[in-house]
């Protein structure tokens, strides 16, 4: 059977530095690259990514402090009047 072998658009070669020139396709658990214009070819094992867990924000993380009922007076100000 067949690999299908696919353009990387946009991709420049490294090598000699043409655009829409490079391929790619994945084989026996290696992911290959090779250019059309040159003779650049590389490959690289496929590994899976690590499981990341859920960064911490300010909207998931923990208060550490409770939030207050005080009620805080909002002072407007006129910019035609000097203070």
């Amino acid at each position: 059977m067949s690999t299908i072998k696919r353009f990387i658009a946009g991709a420049v070669c490294p090598r000699c530095g043409a655009m829409d020139r490079l391929r790619t396709w994945e084989q026996n658990e290696t992911r290959y690259r090779d250019c059309v214009s040159c003779d650049f070819f590389e490959q690289q094992a496929i590994e899976e990514p690590p499981t990341l867990g859920e960064l911490s924000t300010r909207v998931n993380a923990p208060r550490d402090e409770p939030a207050s009922d005080e009620v805080q007076p909002v002072r407007i100000l006129d910019p035609g009047k000097r203070h």
